[in-house]
């Protein structure tokens, strides 16, 4: 249950103000369904972090025993570090928008979250739990958790939560992370 809380808290935390989240605003202004946004996201991440999460565990099983809980403990400090750095939105896939809210929520979401923070801290869970399944459940309900919010209540959400204070939030949680792994040797 460690692993699922972990990665709910982790993901949840550092999305905010994430591009993806930018994403779900975007969405959410292009498109009425909201329900289908919202299934498009539990889609892609759930395919997304399943792919991290499988390529964590298979990592770990290439690094030296005494190495890992370093390189994991510096990975998860690295990320804090990255999450104070704001995202900016990039440019629009237009082209997919034709195909629909659920569609394009599926193609668009799984583009962003490529190398994005939550990847690469759901590549960093999967390595450091020994419980797959809960590490993707986590990262997936963290960023439900995060994006669904914004598909209903978009704009006011946004205005309302201090974006710094989610960064260092996150910061904080992830640098805590790190050092618990590297304690725990």
């Amino acid at each position: 249950m460690d692993a699922f809380l972990s990665s709910t808290l982790a993901v949840a935390i550092a999305e905010i103000g994430d591009k993806t989240q930018l994403l779900t605003l975007f969405l959410a202004a292009r498109f009425t369904q909201r329900n289908a946004i919202i299934l498009g996201i539990l889609v892609a991440t759930l395919l997304n972090h399943a792919l991290s999460a499988w390529f964590g565990a298979w990592l770990v099983q290439w690094i030296p025993e005494n190495w890992a809980p370093w390189i994991i403990g510096l990975s998860f400090i690295a990320v804090g570090l990255w999450v104070l750095i704001p995202d900016k939105d990039d440019d629009d896939e237009t082209g997919v928008l034709q195909y629909g809210a659920f569609i394009a929520t599926c193609i668009l979401f799984f583009i962003a979250e490529m190398g994005d923070k939550t990847q690469v801290a759901t590549v960093i869970l999967a390595a450091r739990y020994d419980n797959l399944f809960w590490v993707i459940m986590g990262t997936t309900v963290g960023m439900m958790l995060a994006n669904v919010p914004v598909a209903y209540a978009g704009n006011w959400l946004m205005q309302k939560i201090p974006l710094d204070l989610a960064r260092w939030s996150a910061c904080i949680l992830f640098v805590g992370l790190g050092v618990l792994s590297i304690v725990a040797i």
